[in-house]
This record gives C-alpha cells, structure tokens and sequence, in this order.
C-alpha cells in the first residue's frame, strides 16, 4: 500500500490528468460521458479512498459493477448482476436511472442500485469492493478513474468490452479528429491494465491481442430465461394492453369475444385464437443512434407496400419498432411522412417485462445494428433467437457468429435486399409450411447454453481464483 502522501499527489495527478482529457472532449461534443466521468472522479476517489482499509471477509463478496449508461437499458450488465449475486455476491449496480430496470434485478436482496445524478455525481454510499466491473464504452476517462480506485483498494478490476468507444466518436466527427485519436489512444494504453477482460465474440478477442496486447475471455451475449415464446393466451393479453394505447392493435368486432388486430378471445369459454386474416407481426428494438439506419428498413417498406399495390399475395403489416434515443424525433418525422396502407408503424416503449413478451409473439425480427467496430454483436439478435423468432439482419464483418444466413435468418446489405428477403418470407403467411416456419423450427433446435451456465464457465473462476 502506497504512503498517505503518496496517496494524495497521485490523487491529485490523476483527477488533473482527467479533467484536461474531458476538457479535451467536452469541447467537440455533446455527450455527457466526460462531464459523468468527471463526477465520479470527483465522488469515488474521495470516497473510496478515505475509506482504505484491511480486508475482511465480507469485502471479498462485494462487488461493484459500473456501466456509465442507463441500467435499464444495459441488459448484459444486469445479467451479470443477477449472476453475482446468484453466488452470494453482494453487488452495488452503478449507472444512469432513466428506465426500470427487470423486475428479477430490482427484487433481488443482494443488488443495491446506486443512481448517479449528472453532474453532481454519485448518490449512495459505496463499501470496499474486491472486484469492480466496468462496461465499456464509453471509457473515457472512466477506465482511468476504475483503475485507479481498484489499484488503492487492491481489487480485481474487470473491463467488459462491448466494443471500442473511439469508433463510435468516429461515427460523429470522423476517425481523423483528434478528440477520436485521443480516445483511441486512451482506450489502447489504458485498457492493458485491468485484471482481466471479457468481450462479446472472438472477432474481438483476436481483435484485443494482436492489436492491444490484451488477453480477453469471449462472453458471447445468451437470452436470459424470460425470452422465448410466448403461449397465445398471454400473446392476446399483450395485445390487449397494447390496444388501450396505440390504435395500431385495434380491431373492432361483435360482443361476444375480445379481439385485436392479431387475436380473438371468445367471452364464453376464454378461448384464444389467432386470427386467420391477421398483418405479419414485424419487430424491430433499437436505441435511434448513429450506428441504425433506419432509413434502410422505411424504404424497405415502402417497396413493400408497391409489391402488394403490384399484386402480389403479401399479407399487411404492423412493423413495431421500441426503444428510445436521440435520434427518434428525426425518424418519426420520416415515419409521419409516409403514406403507406397496407404497411403500419407503431415505436412504444415496452416496460421491460413486457419487451420478450412482444418478441416471443412476433413473426420476423428485424435488426439494422451496424457495428462501429465491426467487432461486436447486436443483443436484440441475441434475444429474438431466444425467443425463436428469425431475423433479417444488415450485414457487418462478424455478423456470422451470430446469424446463419439461411438457418436461423438471412442478412442484408440494402434495402431492396430486405424488401426482397420480408417478400419471400412472408409469401406463405401465415403458414409454417415456408423458409421463416423452417428459420423457427431450426432455432427452436439449435438452442445453445443459457447465459447462467455460460457466466459460470467465463466469469466465475476469473472472480473466485486465488490473487
């Protein structure tokens, strides 16, 4: 353990180093990462280190898992809570908290939930943790805070690479400004020095070693139990939730059964039924950022609503699109721009006990994730296959770990491939008998390893191995 004086210059050092490097950022972006980072510099390093102290046996079952966005909207980072504290770990959950996060997280003892509020930092009060996990991105300069704070308190720091937080900031002011080349630079020296590394394909891994010298554990993302299909009497009480609010799940009929666009329930006996006449349920999830296009799946449709004006047989659509984010306002403008008859539109917002809910009712999924790294995978695939629902899929180089083109779903480069792909998929609806009934029953066979058994392989022993 390094002297109290020791202690205090590095602290001040590291806080200095931090706020120019956020100055740095600030100043060509609009992002909070920086300002968020900044805060926490501010709150932890104080915090955690007035409270060095020799370590106990109850420290060695805390840990503090950190994701410097939304904790409703981080699905792998709540899994890994929930795996923790599944093995008696006490975990304090750090992050933004702007949507509930799934019940299982918020009624789990062993989790407590520390909000940080923009700005002035973090409400809460933090223990002695003897491993911290840290999702990145974004990471700057939060790698640097974490590791500081794991070096004063000698604990296990563990970076989680969901991609490279310099190719996102690529996308906005291009790989040449020096705001990028800074956080590439960061990420690069400052990333080599965590305890270990997860990431979420192999791509990646080798991606980490030859480039980065980093020696990572591939964690592929797995659907947590609450995704897949969804029995048809709860499918219709979906439906009819739904229908109170959006008008796209109407449908009107006699008094004598519950019905909406896609389900009838027959008053007499409570008999659900899927209606012969019913749209093609479409699903896509996305957070309206830089890395969807989701003008791509509106043209699209567009060329599908002329397939139907042209003659073909196609059913009609409702193409469902969750999710928030900055760029929504942007396309629902696009989206009111449309005058489309057979196709509908309808972007809620799902509570997340109702989002698998919804895909485990749907007919197709459609993802247009395209990875700034060309390194990771789109969770929302992830999901969808654990709810047996094939995908179309916009193509990207390590798309194939993922989706089987012609077994599980097919991938696209534009949009008249995916209007192509959702018409020769859909030709036989709503029977089973055609290519997106065999995608179905492919998944339902090729189920693989849980997320549960596969943290207990990957993770659990990088945690309980002696130091």
């Amino acid at each position: 353990m390094a002297p109290r004086s020791s202690c205090r210059a590095l602290l001040a050092v590291s806080l200095l180093v931090l706020a120019l490097l956020a100055g740095l950022f600030a100043a060509h972006s609009a992002v909070r990462w920086p300002a968020v980072s900044l805060a926490i510099a501010a709150a932890l390093l104080p915090l955690w280190g007035r409270s060095l102290r020799r370590r106990d046996e109850g420290t060695s079952r805390r840990v503090c898992v950190l994701v410097l966005g939304d904790i409703g909207r981080s699905p792998r980072m709540q899994y890994h809570a929930l795996s923790l504290s599944k093995h008696g770990y006490h975990v304090t959950f750090v992050g933004f908290s702007e949507t509930k996060p799934h019940g299982d997280v918020l009624s789990e003892e062993k989790i407590t939930i520390v909000p940080i509020a923009e700005v002035k930092g973090v409400r809460g009060t933090f223990t002695s943790e003897s491993v911290s996990c840290f999702a990145n991105p974004p990471g700057l300069p939060s790698i640097a805070v974490t590791w500081f704070v794991c070096l004063l308190r000698g604990s296990r720091f563990i970076i989680d690479w969901h991609n490279y937080g310099y190719t996102i900031m690529a996308l906005s002011h291009g790989p040449a400004h020096p705001v990028v080349r800074l956080a590439k630079w960061y990420e690069h020296f400052f990333g080599p020095l965590a305890s270990h590394n997860l990431c979420v394909t192999n791509a990646m891994k080798d991606d980490l070693q030859k480039n980065w010298s980093i020696k990572a554990t591939t964690l592929y993302d797995r659907p947590a139990s609450v995704f897949r299909e969804t029995p048809l009497r709860l499918q219709h009480e979906l439906f009819v939730r739904l229908a109170a609010v959006y008008p796209q799940f109407r449908h009107t009929g006699s008094e004598e059964a519950e019905r909406t666009i896609f389900s009838v329930r027959d008053l007499a006996d409570s008999t659900v039924t899927l209606r012969a006449e019913r749209p093609a349920l479409l699903l896509s999830s996305t957070s309206w950022t830089e890395d969807e296009d989701f003008s791509i799946l509106l043209t699209a449709l567009e060329e599908y609503e002329g397939f139907i004006k042209g003659g073909a047989s196609l059913p009609p659509l409702l193409c469902v699109i969750t999710g928030k984010g900055p760029q929504k306002e942007h396309y629902m403008k696009l989206i009111d721009s449309l005058h489309l008859e057979h196709v509908k539109i309808c972007t809620p917002w799902l509570e997340a006990e109702d989002y698998p809910l919804l895909l485990g009712s749907a007919d197709l999924g459609v993802c247009l994730h395209k990875s700034s790294s060309g390194l990771d995978l789109p969770m929302k695939v992830v999901d969808m296959f654990g709810c047996c629902l094939p995908v179309c899929a916009i193509h990207f180089n390590c798309l194939d770990e993922l989706v089987k083109h012609e077994e599980n779903g097919l991938i696209f480069k534009d949009s008249a491939e995916l209007a192509e792909q959702l018409k020769a998929l859909l030709s036989d609806f709503p029977s089973s008998d055609g290519k997106l009934g065999t995608f179905r029953r492919n998944l339902r066979a090729s189920r693989g390893q849980c997320w549960d058994d596969n943290w207990d392989q990957n993770v659990l022993p990088l945690i309980t191995a002696p130091r």
